[in-house]
């Protein structure tokens, strides 16, 4: 027991000097040890994007909950999962996808963000609360490379543009 304790102080010291805990190394760390977004964690294994987000980052994710996929038209989470819409899915997860760490903070109404799949969300701010697109940012969380932004919906790319 006194060995654990030992191993255990010496990994953690440099967080107990920094005056900060610990953080998830990544931002699907966060996803995977969260009950309420099993259903983002499979769309990312069946996207494989996990990969991609272990990378150092930083990253902006916003994550929604298993409640904002529930909110998606019947049968659409379990459509997209398939291995013949990964590319959709694909562009669905890096629609909630951007690069470097934006905090809520920082976020303006009307301000635009750049995501993964080369679209934009657009910040809303009403009533002190920070919604991206439609979706309310219901809390965050820090991880090592990046943050992690839990909404309330799923965030759903426009239609290309008819050729």
């Amino acid at each position: 027991m006194n060995r654990f304790l030992l191993t255990a102080a010496l990994i953690l010291a440099p967080f107990a000097l920094a005056g900060d805990p610990p953080q998830p190394a990544t931002v699907v760390e966060i996803a995977v040890g969260s009950p309420d977004h099993t259903t983002l964690v499979t769309a990312l294994k069946a996207a494989d994007y996990v990969r991609s987000l272990q990378n150092a980052g930083p990253f902006t994710v916003f994550a929604p909950t298993n409640a904002a996929f529930a909110k998606l038209p019947k049968g659409t989470v379990e459509g997209l999962v398939k291995p013949e819409s990964k590319e959709a899915l694909q562009n669905i997860l890096k629609y909630h996808v951007a690069v470097s760490v934006y905090e809520t903070r920082f976020m303006k109404e009307g301000m635009k963000l750049g995501v993964a799949n080369g679209g934009n969300v657009v910040f809303h701010v009403k009533d002190g609360k920070t919604y991206v697109n439609d979706a309310l940012i219901v809390g965050s969380a820090r991880a090592g490379n990046g943050i992690v932004h839990i909404i309330d919906g799923v965030l759903l790319p426009p239609a290309p543009a008819a050729k």
